[in-house]
């Protein structure tokens, strides 16, 4: 039995608050079980250098915990990036990038901040579903606004934890089931089923690939759920 109930195949209650912030081009406020973070995109009429002159757009992602979104306060980071949250922030940029026709984008970046308001488990991708609708709003605005001749998002995308704790292959794993974990995973999905990234750590040993398939299948049905709730949001 799981800590809260759950079934092993079953996520946490999710909820998706579109356009969260007044100011921001594009927000999302994400709840899945007790994480919660916070998804912002900010549009800048500019590119990185090797970007330059060539058409091509950008998006790019900043991650971060609040100092009380953990049980024990952790230092704001404002003299530079521990190496996890550079890691969470490649991670969630990479996989943004992946579902964007960049040369559509045109000569801008799009800025995706994600704010961790409270973590038990599973922030980095609740970090991506969310930060999915935030840019989706984002691009709605441009193209309001005239900027864009069309939607550069080409699919939806959404990612979950995995993990095996206990022997059992579970998904959405929560901060308890975390620290027990003998195997720790992320999936990052599209909506056709196509991966963008899968990471798997055996934390207490090696493990076999039929392990890495179960946590998959899970994956799998768990990010279409996730997608078709990001689609009602969005409606």
């Amino acid at each position: 039995m799981r800590p809260d109930g759950r079934a092993p195949d079953e996520i946490r209650p999710v909820k998706i608050i579109p356009g969260f912030l007044k100011y921001a081009e594009g927000s999302a406020l994400i709840e899945l079980g007790d994480t919660k973070v916070l998804c912002a995109v900010s549009v800048e009429e500019r590119v990185p250098s090797f970007l330059k002159d060539t058409g091509c757009g950008w998006v790019t992602a900043e991650y971060a915990l609040l100092p009380r979104s953990t049980e024990s306060r952790t230092p704001r980071e404002t003299l530079g990036r521990k190496g996890r949250s550079q890691e969470i922030q490649r991670l969630i940029g990479r996989s943004l990038r992946a579902v964007v026709d960049l040369q559509a984008l045109g000569e801008r970046t799009l800025v995706v901040d994600c704010d961790v308001l409270q973590a038990d488990g599973g922030t980095r991708t609740a970090a991506i579903t969310g930060a999915w609708v935030a840019l989706k709003l984002a691009v709605k605005t441009l193209l309001e606004r005239g900027l864009l001749e069309r939607d550069p998002v080409q699919t939806a995308l959404a990612a979950i934890s995995c993990g095996v704790v206990e022997g059992e292959a579970r998904v959405d794993l929560n901060y308890e089931e975390d620290l027990l974990a003998e195997v720790d995973a992320n999936f990052v999905m599209t909506e056709e089923g196509q991966w963008v990234e899968i990471q798997a750590t055996g934390e207490k040993g090696a493990f076999g690939w039929e392990r890495l398939e179960e946590m998959k299948a899970l994956a799998e049905k768990a990010i279409r759920r996730l997608i078709q709730y990001q689609k009602e949001v969005l409606l």
